[in-house]
């Protein structure tokens, strides 16, 4: 295989450079060995609330553990109906289904790639009944258009819960990712902005009634050993997780800032080329945990990207309503064109903080290269 000199991702770089923090955090809870729950998931938990702006956080095992565990703090079950959008991640839809309820898919915008607001009045306003749930995904590090998705659930009285997955610290008119709806959905895989050494999620959400709710659901639906209120599930951040993450959270704005920055050598370089590239609204703050473009040909261009030695990644191939898995849905090609025409075009690029200068540039230069 081809050695790239410019991967899509290399944690390791992150990781070497505060090794001996990682090292000694780890160290700190083999010596007092509470694995499970132990103090440095609740440390990080109002790490994390404070971070967003939220009063509280619940740590779970995934990001997609945390968008199951929030249906079901909510009640969402057989015979409802969750409304997201068919561009993202498979969990978006896929915990929906494993509660019992059915995805429903509005289309994106195809400038953000996230919900489109007026796809999903129109939606409700057709008189689909059963949505209990709105799932506004902020895709690649870009808040979806809050204000208006929440003015449109608050006339139908749905609840918002945002997958933020990707979007730890991304900002809408001035809140962070996370605040903006009924609760926040976050995953820590090792990936993302702020990643663990394995799985990891995270809940935010300003109810207290939720919250102990989702925490009673992530421990089996058990407040007390043995006796269960309700049928939860096994889904908690793992102590030693929290402590890797404790240590990374002192960084994040740092590494958030150095994605932005080469967010913005990239726009430089490739000023005029024809190229799509993400857009920032000035009401917003993207965090870029990916920095997607559009072209065409798209898989062509990946190629010959790299053969120059840069690497990149298709997110998402095959938008949701088109997976085998969800056929059954009824949902045919051409129902959801904006995602269809995203999962045509779209092409990630090496984003992350560690890249210098000349690494951007020099992707960029072999982009170019490359139509």
């Amino acid at each position: 295989m081809r050695h790239l000199m410019i991967s899509i991702l290399d944690i390791r770089r992150q990781t070497s450079a505060i090794r001996d923090q990682l090292d000694a955090a780890i160290g700190r809870v083999l010596d007092h060995g509470q694995f499970i729950l132990g103090p440095e998931v609740g440390a990080l938990e109002e790490a994390i609330a404070g971070y967003c702006g939220t009063r509280f956080a619940v740590g779970c095992a995934s990001g997609s553990d945390a968008l199951l565990l929030s249906l079901m703090a909510l009640g969402i079950g057989r015979g409802d109906r969750v409304v997201t959008t068919p561009f993202t991640f498979f969990a978006s839809a896929g915990s929906i289904a494993e509660t019992g309820a059915t995805p429903a898919f509005v289309d994106i915008d195809p400038v953000s790639f996230n919900m489109d607001p007026s796809r999903l009045e129109e939606l409700l306003k057709s008189g689909a009944g059963g949505v209990k749930a709105i799932v506004p995904v902020h895709l690649f590090g870009e808040c979806a258009e809050m204000t208006a998705i929440n003015e449109i659930a608050g006339r139908f009285g749905i609840p918002v819960i945002e997958d933020a997955a990707q979007a730890i610290g991304a900002e809408f008119e001035g809140a962070r990712a996370g605040s903006l709806g009924r609760c926040g959905c976050f995953s820590f895989f090792p990936t993302k902005n702020l990643g663990a050494f394995g799985d990891g999620g995270m809940i935010t959400t300003d109810d207290p009634t939720l919250a102990d709710k989702l925490r009673m659901l992530r421990v089996h639906g058990s407040r007390t050993k043995y006796y269960h209120e309700a049928v939860g599930i096994n889904s908690r951040l793992d102590t030693l997780q929290a402590a890797i993450l404790s240590v990374k959270m002192q960084y994040l704005e740092e590494w958030t800032e150095g994605r932005r920055a080469n967010a913005a050598v990239y726009r430089a370089c490739l000023a005029g080329s024809g190229i799509t590239l993400p857009v920032e609204r000035r009401n917003a703050r993207h965090v870029y945990n990916q920095f997607t473009v559009r072209v065409e040909d798209r898989d062509e261009v990946k190629r010959r990207l790299f053969a120059w030695g840069v690497g990149s990644e298709v997110y998402y191939p095959v938008p949701l309503h088109l997976q085998d898995c969800f056929l059954s849905l009824g949902y045919r090609e051409g129902d959801f064109p904006q995602s269809e025409a995203a999962a045509r075009e779209v092409l990630s690029l090496p984003i992350e903080a560690g890249l210098s200068r000349a690494d951007i540039e020099t992707a960029s230069g072999a982009l170019r290269g490359s139509l």
